[in-house]
């Protein structure tokens, strides 16, 4: 068996293109178990390098290709080795071809490979002054471009990716950069229909606000659409009466005038409410909370609220509110 793997793993390079076909297309089948890759792991000094050249080949080919490393990239060991090998770089490189035809795919290595640390460096280019970010703002440009032309947008994952990066102090500090102008277009995409697209923006924001202790005012600078896709997914069901609107942005008190569709996925609920707490924990970013009249609108979320962690989420927020405030607040309601 050993023998047929070294085999197989050579006729990736085969110059007989159907031979290379043969080959990735078996190398693709064996990466479906947890036993193929076991067994492919031991030949990933060839195997890896053989197929990351074969990105670039025909769909026929370059798709098995594709799939075969989505596959490997779930091992933490083999993902280390393709972050050293650069197929960051080589990703990001066919990705943006023109005749790519792989799209989503690759969007999908390049959400395993930057659940590594290297591999989120990599992607951030934090080596190179002169090209540092430019990956992450091609990814944020097609993430934003046609996000609702499509139900089967192939950068959808990319939400995945940005809440990968955001993890990490360099790649937050870039998402706050003001000159760039990245978490207004990330904000935005909350109004998408795709709730993978929904929760990628939903994280991104929540880690983003781990920087409010010294990068409050750039997260205000947003605050038109931060405070929207913060509160709408934890104000509830009721439609709101004009005197609690008449304290809130027109953008906030609008959506509250109608009905809505709920945000179904208390995962969402909760990083929103974190993301909330974070801000708040600053004294800026309670006045903020209050000015858009935040308190009451948690109130009211947390009365619908049936799931026992996001109503954790929201009591932790009204603790918070409660004593840093000295004063009865309306959010000291959702302790009942």
């Amino acid at each position: 068996m050993a023998k047929e793997l070294e085999e197989l793993v050579e006729f990736l390079s085969s110059p007989s293109p159907q031979i290379t076909k043969g080959a990735v297309d078996i190398v693709r089948g064996l990466t479906g178990s947890d036993d193929g890759l076991h067994s492919l792991a031991n030949y990933a000094t060839t195997l890896l390098p053989s197929l990351s050249r074969l990105l670039t080949a025909p769909k026929e080919v370059s798709e098995p290709a594709a799939e075969a490393l989505v596959n490997l990239s779930q091992n933490s060991d083999l993902v280390e080795q393709m972050v050293r090998m650069g197929l960051v770089k080589t990703t990001m490189d066919v990705l943006y071809k023109p005749d790519s035809s792989i799209t989503r795919l690759l969007v999908m290595l390049l959400v395993n490979l930057t659940q590594l640390d290297a591999g989120t460096a990599s992607l951030l280019q934090t080596e190179d002054d002169k090209v540092h970010g430019l990956y992450v703002m091609k990814l944020v440009r097609s993430f934003c471009r046609n996000s609702s032309e499509s139900r089967d947008d192939p950068f959808d994952h990319v939400g995945s990716i940005l809440v990968n990066i955001s993890k990490q102090q360099a790649g937050r500090q870039l998402l706050l950069d003001p000159k760039r102008g990245l978490l207004k277009q990330i904000i935005r995409q909350f109004d998408s229909n795709s709730s993978l697209r929904k929760k990628g923006v939903a994280g991104t924001i929540r880690n983003c606000c781990f920087e409010a202790e010294n990068q409050l005012q750039n997260l205000l600078l947003v605050s038109e659409f931060l405070w929207p896709a913060l509160l709408l997914p934890v104000a509830g069901n009721k439609i709101y009466n004009e005197q609690d609107r008449s304290k809130m942005p027109l953008e906030l008190g609008s959506a509250l005038s109608i009905e809505r569709e709920p945000v179904n996925d208390p995962e969402i609920r909760i990083q929103a409410l974190e993301a909330i707490y974070l801000i708040s924990l600053q004294d800026a970013g309670r006045r903020a909370f209050w000015s858009v009249n935040g308190p009451k609108i948690v109130q009211i979320g947390y009365e619908d609220e049936e799931d026992p962690k996001v109503m954790g989420a929201y009591e932790q927020l009204g603790s918070l509110l409660v004593h840093s405030s000295g004063t009865e607040e309306p959010s000291n309601e959702t302790t009942n």
